[in-house]
């Protein structure tokens, strides 16, 4: 499909912000139940077995006397994530923590992608002569809305199977419709959980969405000025994307950090009665 070819800067950043989906055209719309990513797919289920695999490894290969450099980082982030998940979650946290720390690793694999070089992948294809197959892709899972979205109703479906674990679904229901103001407000207080179990699931998602979509199209926005035939083009575009990709680790990390805390965070909610 040569008319996908990008032809000015702004069909650059378009034709590098759609998705290899079961369309063969870019998403014209951010939410669009009809369109399958598969490029999201792929991503997220690959580094979800390289994270499995290297904690696995990490298991595999650990010791009781002194641990190597790759040992001692992987209990680190576990004892971080363990001392998180204990002091949110009052109860059992057999499944919580691991859960939790799934998340980190996954999270942050998935937004690592953003280190990749924008035309990579569109360089590769053309070379390999699979431009008219895969026409766009993306490589970023948690810079579509479809991945990060995803997650966070996986965070509410947790949410409701605690709340009704913990309280039992009687107990549960009537939480439901007796928060916070009492049972003679019934109506309101129904409307009002209601809103709230929204409210968490669409700012999870929407948070980790639009910190990496933005920090995606801010390397597109970087590599473009590197595309001018300047001097001044490439020494901008030199020391813009250095210091960028820098800062971006803590984005990185920061951002796969919040959607842990804020799992956990619902989840020691979904212990508690209001």
């Amino acid at each position: 499909m040569a008319s996908t070819a990008p032809a000015s800067a702004s069909d650059y950043i378009v034709h590098h912000l759609g998705h290899f989906n079961n369309t063969h055209h870019a998403q014209k719309d951010i939410v669009d139940f009809s369109i399958l990513n598969y490029d999201t797919i792929f991503w997220s289920v690959l580094v979800g077995v390289l994270g499995c695999f290297f904690m696995w490894s990490a298991a595999r290969k650990a010791t009781a006397g002194v641990p190597g450099r790759f040992q001692a980082f992987v209990e680190i982030v576990v004892e971080m994530v363990e001392d998180q998940s204990k002091s949110i979650v009052h109860g059992n946290r057999a499944f919580i923590a691991p859960l939790a720390l799934t998340v980190f690793v996954w999270v942050a694999l998935m937004n690592s992608l953003d280190f990749l070089p924008v035309d990579l992948f569109a360089q590769l294809f053309h070379a390999l002569g699979l431009t008219n197959a895969i026409p766009y892709h993306r490589v970023v899972p948690t810079a579509d809305l479809n991945g990060s979205l995803g997650m966070a109703l996986g965070v509410l479906a947790l949410m409701l199977y605690y709340g009704i674990k913990i309280k039992g679904l009687g107990g549960w229901i009537h939480e439901l419709f007796s928060a916070p103001f009492g049972i003679w407000m019934a109506p309101f207080n129904l409307l009002l959980n209601l809103v709230e179990y929204a409210a968490k699931t669409v700012s999870l998602g929407m948070r980790l969405f639009g910190n990496m979509y933005a920090g995606e199209l801010i390397f597109l926005l970087i590599a473009l000025l590197g595309s001018t035939a300047t001097a001044f083009g490439f020494i901008g575009h030199v020391i813009a994307g250095s210091m960028w990709a820098i800062f971006h680790i803590l984005i990185v990390l920061l951002q796969a950090f919040i959607f842990m805390m804020l799992t956990l965070v619902y989840l020691g909610q979904a212990h508690e009665g209001h």
